[in-house]
């Protein structure tokens, strides 16, 4: 009995025993596996070796990490984004408002424009190397600018007078700036006051040379009127000379895909306002603002009915988004990231029509350096000559854009 139950034991302890080997042959089979999928066989430690390798063993085709060659293999870039920060100006507002006590037609500045200056954020794609494209991102007012006032004339009488030498002048802005030289680089040396007699001994272009009883120096004639503040004007203190231009003097620019677009078209005030009522143009807009389009040949040297053409083209007759809610009719500021809240909000159509102007004048249609408006010199950054060709290389990435342009104008022309 006792033999026949150690016999049993012994049974038992050997099954034991076989289980406890089975489970750590399975242990050790595991750790060999994680082992060799968690640590790298590889590994290689300093040791001098043969140059010829051994027919076992297997070269891995492994290099080393290169974080251009994988975002290039991976993503098939050929192109490349880069942002960057630059300092610019900040044009001003033209505010233009109606005074009847001046003769009909006639401009005259009540406060001198002052520009700003704003950091503009922007995006340029390079491909193979190329710069393909650039657009603006964002854009920080660090100087505020300061709007221009006109005033325009809308009393019953209209005036052709043109200042002499020897004429008595009075100052139209708050305060009036006198230079030593007839540009505003030149030294500051007084500030005159609104309403101050001007005696004019001299005129360069859109400066006279003039002397007070405060001080002798060059001030710009925008900024000064040959009426008498303290004396009201009428009809028969009108004064004429051998200067005085009708409407039927004037020559017109003939109308050419190639013609320059920083000459004036020569139109009247009442020719504007004949090509720009039209049928198309549901909101009356071009027509109730067509005066405006006058005005900036007189001020800027463009010619208006190319941009009446591009207001109509970039807002179709002024039925856009931005033409109705922004009085925008030229998308200024839309970039392409974020069109419509980067587009540019005027109070009222005749901001954005002087503002664009001024922006072609200054950047598009002179190269750097030409002389323009209120003694400024162009800085020419996208000019590509003062054809519609050369606008639109720069100005629109739309290639046909020059000829839906030249479309409008025709349109406009052959309404005269």
């Amino acid at each position: 009995m006792k033999a026949k139950e150690k016999t049993k034991k012994h049974v038992r302890l050997n099954i034991k025993n076989l289980i406890y080997l089975f489970a750590s042959c399975i242990i050790i089979l595991y750790i060999y596996i994680f082992y060799n999928i968690y640590f790298d066989k590889n590994k290689v430690y300093a040791k001098e070796v043969n140059n010829e390798p051994e027919s076992n063993v297997v070269i891995s085709n492994a290099k080393a990490l290169n974080m251009d060659e994988i975002i290039n293999s991976n993503f098939n870039v050929n192109k490349k984004e880069e942002y960057f920060v630059e300092e610019a100006e900040l044009e001003y507002i033209t505010k233009y408002n109606t005074n009847p006590e001046l003769p009909k037609g006639m401009m005259q500045v009540v406060q001198e424009g002052r520009e700003g200056t704003q950091e503009i954020t922007k995006k340029r794609v390079y491909e193979n190397g190329q710069v393909v494209a650039e657009e603006q991102v964002s854009a920080k007012v660090t100087k505020a600018a300061i709007n221009k006032i006109v005033e325009i004339g809308g009393g019953a009488y209209k005036s052709n007078y043109k200042v002499k030498v020897g004429d008595t002048v009075y100052v139209t802005s708050d305060r009036l700036s006198v230079y030593v030289e007839p540009n505003d680089n030149s030294e500051k040396i007084a500030t005159l006051e609104k309403e101050n007699e001007l005696k004019v001994t001299e005129i360069q272009n859109d400066w006279y040379k003039i002397v007070s009883s405060y001080t002798i120096g060059y001030v710009k004639a925008e900024s000064t009127t040959y009426i008498n503040p303290n004396s009201k004007y009428e009809e028969e203190n009108t004064k004429n000379d051998n200067n005085k231009v009708t409407a039927n003097s004037k020559s017109k620019t003939p109308l050419s895909f190639d013609m320059a677009l920083n000459k004036p078209s020569g139109l009247t005030l009442e020719e504007f306002k004949k090509v720009l009522t039209d049928s198309k143009d549901k909101n009356k807009i071009f027509q109730n603002n067509a005066e405006y389009f006058y005005y900036i040949e007189k001020q800027y040297n463009i010619n208006g009915i190319f941009v009446a053409a591009v207001g109509i083209h970039e807002s179709s007759w002024g039925t856009s988004k931005l033409a109705t809610e922004k009085n925008n009719l030229f998308g200024y500021g839309a970039y392409d990231s974020n069109p419509y809240n980067g587009a540019y909000n005027f109070s009222n159509y005749s901001e954005s029509i002087d503002l664009i102007s001024r922006v072609f004048v200054k950047y598009y249609l002179n190269p750097k350096g030409t002389a323009i408006y209120d003694s400024e010199k162009a800085q020419g950054t996208y000019y590509n000559g003062p054809t519609l060709s050369g606008v639109n290389t720069k100005y629109a990435t739309d290639k046909n854009w020059a000829n839906g342009v030249y479309n409008h104008m025709k349109y406009l022309y052959n309404k005269l």
